[in-house]
This record gives C-alpha cells, structure tokens and sequence, in this order.
C-alpha cells in the first residue's frame, strides 16, 4: 500500500519525536498517546492533519531542547 505525502510526513514526524523522546521518562509514552489520540482523524481533513502536524514539531523541538529533562502530567483522580 502506498501512501500519500502527508502520511509520509505524519510517520516520519512520529519517529522523529520517538527518537528525540528516548532517554527522558515519560516523553515516550506521551508521544505514543497523542498519536493514538489524533489517529482517528479523517484522511481527507487536510487542514486539521496539518494543523496537528504543525503543532507536533512545535513539540519536538521542545522534547529536542537539552535543558528538558522530564514531562508532567494531570491525573484526574476523581472516579
């Protein structure tokens, strides 16, 4: 199966920010969530697909900087 040009963005984003995410804890866990999270997009809605593109290498020059060196999270306890 081939795929379209933004898939082949949307894949090689994904591997960049694991990547960059090894070796800080909790960073890749939160790429893999996010990715899941944002898949259930429709194909043809390129103007979101980019939008969450442009935000994801926001985020990976962030995961990138070496003065980052953890990630917190909010956990919504109630139940």
């Amino acid at each position: 199966m081939k795929h379209s040009k933004l898939q082949k963005q949307v894949l090689g984003l994904y591997k960049q920010c694991l990547r960059a995410a090894q070796g800080k804890p909790g960073f890749p866990e939160n790429v893999k969530t996010e990715f899941r999270k944002n898949s259930s997009l429709v194909r043809s809605d390129t103007l979101r697909i980019e939008y969450f593109m442009r935000h994801g290498y926001r985020q990976l020059d962030r995961i990138k900087d070496p003065c980052v060196s953890g990630m917190g999270q909010f956990v919504d306890t109630k139940e």
